[in-house]
């Protein structure tokens, strides 16, 4: 834990795991952290810098990847090792969903106003999933891309998801791309 008005370490909390993609939750107040050796997730106190839950995230492996719908108590964890989104109900502290996703799964986003959750996998897709209510989901669509997409951002505003290209076919580029949500069932973005 960081003083950033001093610029000084105050505190450092050890895991004997590799941690992934930590998202502070401004509903909860709380930090989550995903523990992907363990297969767990991890919550976070900031006002006390202690950590106070570890909770099994099921069939979830590898858990790396997160994002969060705060608002409906929702974390999104990406499962590396065997391409699953689990969604995390944060009341119960326990997975309530399991859907699949394109090989090589890495970070997700999600989209508040569209009810959107998009994967980056490294295989050439975007898995996309909506929620149509905080206990119902579906997945739309495995959105074809380059290869070695591991990344993506959504801007809540628009709806556009960007993601940065590092090849094409085969050949090395550097990119951004963008993509416009669609709002049709079947479908969830076009390339612009």
């Amino acid at each position: 834990m960081v003083d950033v008005d001093k610029d000084e370490i105050v505190k450092t909390l050890k895991f004997t795991s590799e941690t992934g993609m930590p998202q502070y939750d401004p509903v909860a107040r709380k930090i989550y952290v995903n523990l992907q050796d363990e297969d767990t997730f991890a919550v976070i106190d900031p006002a006390s810098d202690t950590v106070v839950g570890r909770y099994p995230v099921g069939r979830c492996k590898g858990n790396h990847g997160m994002t969060l719908d705060p608002e409906h108590r929702r974390a999104f964890l990406v499962c590396e090792a065997n391409n699953l989104l689990t969604v995390f109900d944060l009341n119960a502290n326990k997975p309530i969903a399991f859907f699949p996703v394109a090989a090589g799964p890495d970070v997700a986003k999600f989209d508040p106003g569209l009810g959107r959750i998009y994967v980056a996998c490294s295989s050439g897709a975007i898995s996309a999933f909506q929620e149509d209510d905080p206990d119902q989901f579906r997945k739309l669509e495995d959105f074809p891309v380059q290869k070695k997409v591991h990344s993506l951002a959504v801007d809540v505003e628009t709806h556009r998801v960007y993601t940065p290209e590092q090849e094409e076919n085969g050949q090395p580029v550097a990119r951004m791309i963008v993509y416009d949500a669609v709002k049709t069932a079947g479908k969830a973005a076009t390339k612009q």
